[in-house]
């Protein structure tokens, strides 16, 4: 399965490249700013959170930086809402493409992941920025520049994966129940509060803290957050756990999505 999705996604690539160049156009159509706004937004917004929870609520984190701990949660949790949510609407809004040629209908939602991606990669700059400024004095704690920085592509990679999965499966979803638009739109909001974004794990009583460490973006977060933030590597148990996680969830995604690929013609 996954060796005749790669021979198409090869076959098709000129397709991929164009539905991920069309999705740029229409974000940015009229946009003054354009691809800045890619950069521009998670400094505004995270500056924005860093004061209300920093400030107002009093939320820190003891010996990180606080700024860093919150951009790096935040980052990667609008990567995986937008990307996911851009997933389980591609496959109806392309229903008419679907409908006059054959077309490998999984292109779609990949097709999103990976134009979400590109934006995400974009705001890495601001993001490394910030820890490059905590390094030489922003802030009360400084980010260790380290060696184990060379394992957060790899740490991205699973992220990815798993991202797909998850994407795949609400499209295919999406297909069959339209309620999916809005029932998703309430997962992420409770997704979003039992993952360690703007709070430390280590304020819950240890009971939630073992449950809501199995949470999977809880994983992928940490890891990234224990390189930039402390600069350690992730124990080799994390790691191999981070690219189970990503793997089966993106075999189980491409499962579901192909075993009901053949009736959507006749719901969308």
């Amino acid at each position: 399965m996954i060796k005749n999705m790669a021979n198409n996604f090869k076959k098709y690539s000129f397709l991929m490249q164009q539905l991920i160049s069309r999705d740029f156009k229409v974000k940015y159509k009229r946009s003054i700013l354009g691809v800045l706004w890619s950069i521009l937004q998670p400094v505004l917004m995270m500056t924005v959170m860093a004061i209300v929870f920093s400030q107002m609520f009093k939320f820190k984190v003891e010996g990180v930086n606080y700024l860093v701990y919150l951009m790096t949660g935040l980052i990667m949790f609008n990567y995986f809402s937008e990307a996911t949510s851009n997933a389980m609407t591609s496959v109806v809004y392309n229903f008419t493409l679907i409908n006059k040629i054959y077309i490998p209908k999984y292109i779609f939602p990949i097709a999103k992941c990976l134009f979400v991606g590109i934006n995400f990669l974009l705001t890495l700059i601001p993001w490394f920025a910030i820890i490059l400024l905590s390094y030489i004095g922003l802030g009360e704690y400084a980010c260790p520049i380290n060696l184990w920085y060379i394992l957060i592509p790899y740490i991205l990679l699973c992220f990815f994966m798993f991202t797909l999965g998850i994407g795949l499966i609400v499209s295919c979803v999406s297909v069959f129940l339209r309620d999916m638009f809005y029932i998703y739109s309430i997962i992420l909001t409770i997704w979003n509060y039992l993952t360690p974004i703007f709070y430390s794990l280590e304020i819950l009583p240890p009971t939630l803290q073992t449950i809501f460490k199995y949470n999977p973006l809880y994983l992928f977060i940490t890891g990234v957050r224990s390189i930039v933030l402390y600069g350690q590597r992730p124990s080799f148990v994390q790691l191999g756990s981070m690219f189970i996680v990503g793997l089966i969830t993106m075999i189980i995604g491409l499962f579901v999505f192909k075993k009901k690929q053949d009736k959507f013609i006749y719901y969308v």
